[in-house]
């Protein structure tokens, strides 16, 4: 019994044990603080030791930075070299077309434009081929002065050229429609010797690569036929009886580009600091001139040279010398230092225009009625549907061999539809809006439906009421709505479509050629630049679409992005597009010094998104970097990550696969003041001799390419 009863512990045992237990945790707890000690004192070691290098590391990039912004300056003067060559293919144009004497006017001259516009106003009864016909040349001259405008430096460009290019265009393009008005009036009044047989109305279409023409005239006045379509095509409009029986002529104008919508406010840059350098310029240089030239004139003063006299024709042959070899060699440095000062202000008036570029505007435009279309966020394609329901002419009469017509005063008149006074008329529906079927042009693709608008000529905006039932078919490029009353219709997509992109690249293909990768929700394009060239080299989309057209195509940047545009591939932000994009916001002047200082890099060094971009804050950009040399270039080797503050360039510890965002600088690397003396610490000899040996022509052109599509915050 008393073996299976349970041993006691007696208080002393009790008291042992606990103080055993107190030993125990006093000793794990003593362990602990030495460890964490321990562990502090080495990360405090760690971090001391770390900031010593990295002070060394600032020091030394410090020491070397005034070198290193030296010879990028060297470098970079390809910008303003590149200003130049362009300056010099201006003028080098402006005289082809001043010798070539083929009868067309010079655009930037106002008297041979104001001789042009007098002479074609002067000019009566032309058919509407001969109007077309004439519009080409009218076209090509309203492009120029576009380009012009758009492509001539802002310090080269007046306040009076520009209000005198945009008058130009004005004019021309209130000319043209005017021709095409009287043009119109020209031909239906010829409608009844135009007559189908079998319907007994009169139906025309006249087609060119700039307008497509859709007349129909309603001759027989029908009830019953209020469906008109035209021949061999999907064109046309479902009609009331009202109009079915009335004497009216339906017009369909489609011209190919918009000439109605008034050219929008662009944020002008300010020119305070182009006007500044140009102020500095002035003055340096006549203080350098002046200062030179009395120079001169003290040196070429006669001197007495200790007791020893010369005589009085010696020094004066002496002197006359002296003073010719010294002015020269004045008016050869004064020169020198004049090209000298004129290349500096040209270098920060080129600077000032890429850094304008990229400026966000900071109000967003105002749109005044709710129906307004905002024009900085949706874009027009595929031209103006002008949409005319027609007062009929009287027509032709056949009178003793003679063709006898009745010539209005007032000209061609439209018809009133709805009538502003609806009294008579007994049913509330008496007036239903026309449906219309349009041709959507093929020169233009859209990656949604689009967005149908409606001109308001009394307030001068596009609008979108008044407008139902629209029904779009992509594949048979065909689209249809009611429209309550007529007038220029249009077809918008969203400016914003494709942006912000998914990724982007940049890789050398080989000395002064480049490939720019853009890829988006819908499509993926690479742009190919060579040299001051730029061409459309691919497009992943389901449907190749009109880009094909453009495939293949060589244009210098302001032409090409245009085309682009108007084709409905839209990746170039404007002033306005952080409004309506959710953007990776960054400091303009460190984006626009990492675009000019990755354009320098592009003939031998490859850049590419990083997901990390979005993590560094507004200051720096991140982007991953590697050595490229050609196109078959097989050894290539991993992506390396920079981090870039427009003064200083770091190679990051992490990669594009690690699992958080670290700004430690990686193993073995050191801190520059730009990217080509980063990228110099790792590349090979061969891809420095390939960067050094760039064109300026081809720096510029891949530098414009990048600030025009903004990959570092639209991406």
């Amino acid at each position: 019994m008393s073996g299976n009863k349970k041993k006691t512990i007696t208080k002393a045992e009790q008291l042992k044990q606990l103080q055993e237990e107190e030993e125990k945790r006093l000793r794990e707890e003593e362990e602990a603080r030495l460890k964490f000690e321990k562990e502090e004192l080495e990360r405090l070691e760690k971090q001391r030791i770390e900031k010593e290098k990295w002070q060394q590391l600032e020091k030394k990039d410090l020491e070397r930075r005034p070198e290193e912004l030296e010879e990028l300056y060297s470098l970079e003067e390809c910008f303003p070299e590149a200003e130049k060559l362009k300056q010099d293919s201006r003028s080098l144009s402006q005289w082809k077309r001043y010798i070539q004497c083929d009868g067309s006017p010079d655009p930037s001259v106002p008297q041979e434009m104001n001789t042009f516009i007098s002479l074609w106003k002067e000019e009566t009864n032309e058919t509407f081929e001969i109007v077309i016909e004439k519009s080409k040349l009218v076209l090509q001259l309203i492009e120029k002065l576009k380009l012009m405008l758009l492509e001539t430096a802002p310090r080269d460009l007046r306040d009076k050229n520009i209000i005198q290019y945009e008058g130009s265009i004005s004019q021309l393009q209130e000319l043209l429609h005017l021709k095409f008005n009287i043009a119109t009036e020209i031909l239906l009044r010829q409608a009844s010797t135009l007559a189908d047989l079998d319907t007994g109305n009169m139906e025309k279409i006249i087609q060119d690569e700039n307008v497509t023409l859709y007349v129909w005239a309603n001759l027989k006045k029908n009830p019953r036929y209020k469906s008109v379509r035209f021949s061999d095509t999907q064109t046309g409009f479902e009609i009331p009886r009202i109009l079915a029986t009335s004497d009216i002529a339906l017009r369909l104008l489609h011209t190919h580009y918009d000439h109605v919508t008034p050219p929008q406010a662009a944020p002008a840059p300010s020119p305070q600091h182009t006007s500044a350098a140009s102020e500095l310029f002035k003055s340096e240089t006549k203080s350098t001139t002046e200062a030179a030239s009395q120079e001169a004139q003290e040196d070429s003063k006669p001197q007495e040279r200790g007791s020893v006299f010369i005589q009085e024709g010696e020094i004066k042959v002496d002197e006359q010398v002296d003073s010719e070899v010294q002015m020269t060699s004045v008016k050869k440095e004064s020169k020198a230092t004049e090209c000298e000062l004129e290349m500096k202000l040209l270098s920060e008036t080129v600077a000032a225009a890429q850094l304008n570029l990229i400026k966000n505007a900071p109000e967003k435009p105002e749109v005044s009625e709710s129906k307004e279309v905002d024009l900085c966020q949706f874009t027009i394609l595929g031209g103006v549907y002008h949409l005319d329901i027609l007062e009929l002419p009287p027509q032709c009469k056949p009178v003793k061999g003679w063709m006898m017509v009745e010539i209005l005063k007032e000209g061609l008149q439209k018809f009133t539809y709805p009538p502003e006074i609806t009294e008579n008329f007994e049913t509330e529906n008496a007036f239903p809006p026309i449906e219309v079927t349009l041709q959507v042009q093929e020169k233009v693709a859209f990656f949604e439906e689009p967005m149908v608008a409606r001109w308001d000529a009394k307030g001068k905006y596009w609008r979108t009421d008044g407008i139902s039932d629209v029904y779009y078919t992509p594949e048979k490029k065909l689209i249809s709505f009611n429209l309550e009353t007529f007038g220029p219709v249009t077809l918008m997509q969203d400016t914003h479509i494709n942006m912000p992109y998914q990724s982007w690249e940049l890789q050398p293909l080989d000395v002064n050629k480049a490939l720019l990768t853009v890829t988006t929700v819908f499509t993926e394009i690479q742009i190919q630049i060579k040299e001051n060239l730029c061409m459309l080299a691919s497009i992943k989309v389901k449907d190749k679409g009109p880009w094909s057209v453009l495939e293949g195509k060589w244009m210098t940047p302001i032409p090409f992005i245009s085309a682009l545009k108007e084709t409905g591939l839209n990746i170039f932000p404007t002033a306005y597009s952080h409004f309506y994009v959710v953007i990776n916001n960054k400091v303009p002047l460190v984006e626009m010094k990492a675009y000019r200082q990755m354009a320098l890099l592009s003939s031998a060094i490859a850049f590419g998104w990083s997901k990390w971009n979005t993590l560094c804050d507004s200051t720096n950009v991140v982007f991953k970097v590697r050595e490229h040399l050609t196109e078959e270039h097989t050894d290539i080797p991993n992506w390396a990550l920079f981090m870039f503050s427009g003064d200083r360039a770091r190679r990051l510890k992490i990669n594009e696969e690690s699992e958080s965002f670290s700004e430690a600088l990686g193993e073995e690397t050191e801190l520059h003041s730009t990217l080509y003396h980063m990228v110099k610490d790792f590349a090979s000899k061969e891809a420095i001799e390939k960067v050094r040996s760039s064109s300026c022509q081809f720096i510029d052109s891949v530098c414009h390419m990048l600030l025009s599509t903004r990959v570092l915050s639209y991406s």
